[in-house]
Formats: C-alpha cells, sequence, structure tokens
C-alpha cells in the first residue's frame, strides 16, 4: 500500500509522475499594449502543480511592480522585468527561457 495513493493508482501508472520544475520550460516575453505600455508575460507553468497565485505575487514583489493572473495559464507583469523575472524563475528552480 505504500507505493499507492488515494487515487488506488501504482506510482508507475501515474500520468502527473516526472512531471516538476526541472522538466518545465517557462517562457518569458514582453508585449506591448496601448499607449506604448509594456507587459512582461510569464507562460508554461502548470497551474495543475504549482499554484500560480503564489508564483505571480512573489514575482511581482522581486519586480515591484504590478500584475495579474490570466486565464489560469499565464503570469501578467506590468513593464518590463525580463531579466529580473529570469533570475527568480532560475532561483526557483525553472528551466527559462527568453522570447
Amino acid at each position: 500500500m505504500k507505493d499507492k495513493d488515494f487515487t488506488g493508482m501504482p506510482k508507475e501508472l501515474q500520468p502527473w509522475e516526472g512531471f516538476n520544475r526541472n522538466n518545465e520550460v517557462v517562457r518569458i516575453s514582453v508585449d506591448k499594449r496601448r499607449y506604448g505600455k509594456t507587459v512582461t508575460v510569464i507562460e508554461g507553468i502548470d497551474p495543475k502543480s504549482e499554484n500560480l497565485n503564489d508564483i505571480a505575487k512573489v514575482l511581482k514583489k522581486k519586480a515591484a511592480s504590478g500584475g495579474t493572473v490570466k486565464d489560469g495559464k499565464s503570469i501578467e507583469l506590468q513593464g518590463d522585468h525580463r531579466e529580473t523575472i529570469k533570475k527568480e524563475l532560475e532561483n526557483m528552480g525553472f528551466k527559462v527561457q527568453l522570447v
């Protein structure tokens, strides 16, 4: 029983087994919005395995900027914070790709 969890499936057959921060590639891009405003967009974080609201909260503090979680899939921060966010996500254990 030790190798089963609440689903009753053996560990070898669990679909989420093997997915972690090292396997995900997070993409950081900058988008230009109305009136010349720039937005840093972070995509590729799995919302099923990670809490996007908590990650967004940490990134907003680090960048000293406002932001939001869009559609439960991506994080948007006000301004161009590519390098700051890249360093912080790498410290969290993600693989980061600047787009």
